[in-house]
């Protein structure tokens, strides 16, 4: 089989595809023929070894991928051979085949296709528990989502606005404000047009109540600055590259939230809260009021490129890697 293996750490174009021996089918585990991937920024980290945890090399990078189920495990009920399901998780969906947990994979909806169910798992699982759960976000309030044409960013503002909140999304160009308008945002700044701080100001002269940061650096503290009294700060990701420094005095003057999201921990944490949420976001997927945007479609062969497509801040919404 094929598969884009990582064997030293560095750019994206440091992955290559090759030809490798199949995964070995182990208990409890199920045999995925994969038809369609995601690319996640985590992805390219992962391969530059600056991700919060390191994969040793080799690894087939991927985190986020969608498939025909071709073998179970003895004593595997469910899923069964010939279920199309998704899945996700830290390395392994660049390939043509992988082996997972078989509690580690959900069926897709049968309105959804591979490469939508590949898109969706890590965007809109993030962003629908950082509204529902860290943020809280409510109808009728302000929220505002930086990077809103990326990932997280444009799932977040599709999401918001079906919460009915009225969103305010902050992006680097009109083109990809335009997207965002199209998935529910309000307001649309393009950050890169001038001072951030001022135009969010004029937008929203009573403040928000919500900000959702998958960016960070230089955009984090204006936004935060744009808060109301008591409201949410929510920070998901530094995307930019650089962990922004708030000044904690704002955070006394404005009495504001300052909140973190990471999946592995508020699993731990908030089960049940997941559980809730995880059903409800299934729902809207199979009712097709939510999709991910699919931005940009490479073939496995490229799978560095579509690595690169991420690391250069190119991608809107999400990038997937059509495997079949």
């Amino acid at each position: 089989m094929r598969a884009a293996l990582c064997r030293e750490y560095g750019a994206p174009d440091v992955v290559r595809v090759e030809d490798v021996a199949p995964p070995q089918l182990g208990d409890g585990q199920v045999r995925i023929r994969v038809r369609a991937a995601a690319v996640n920024y985590p992805d390219v980290l992962l391969v530059a070894n600056e991700y919060q945890v390191k994969v040793p090399t080799p690894f087939v990078p991927g985190s986020e991928f969608a498939g025909l189920v071709a073998e179970v495990a003895d004593g595997v009920t469910e899923p069964a051979v010939g279920d199309r399901v998704s899945g996700t998780g830290l390395v392994g969906a660049f390939t043509e085949e992988l082996v997972v947990p078989a509690e580690g994979v959900r069926r897709i909806p049968d309105a959804v296709d591979d490469r939508s169910a590949a898109a969706f798992g890590v965007s809109h699982r993030t962003a629908y528990n950082v509204l529902r759960s860290v943020a809280r976000v409510r109808a009728g309030e302000e929220l505002l989502v930086l990077g809103a044409a990326g990932g997280v960013g444009l799932a977040t503002v599709q999401l918001g606005a079906l919460l009915g909140a009225s969103v305010t999304a902050v992006a680097s160009s009109q083109g990809k404000l335009e997207v965002a308008s199209s998935y529910g945002a309000r307001n649309l700044v393009n950050h890169r047009a001038g001072d951030l701080r001022p135009a969010l100001r004029e937008i929203l002269p009573q403040g928000g109540d919500a900000v959702v940061d998958p960016v960070g650096g230089s955009l984090s503290e204006p936004a935060l600055r744009t808060l109301r009294w008591g409201g949410r700060f929510v920070t998901v990701g530094y995307a930019s590259g650089v962990v922004p420094r708030i000044p904690l005095n704002l955070v006394l003057l404005k009495g504001v939230h300052v909140l973190g999201f990471e999946f592995g921990a508020f699993a731990a944490y908030a089960a049940d809260e997941l559980d809730r949420n995880e059903q409800e976001l299934l729902g809207l997927l199979a009712d097709r009021r939510v999709r991910p945007h699919i931005g940009a479609t490479f073939g496995l062969d490229d799978a560095a490129a579509a690595l690169r497509y991420v690391a250069d801040g190119k991608a809107v919404g999400k990038v997937v890697v059509d495997v079949a």
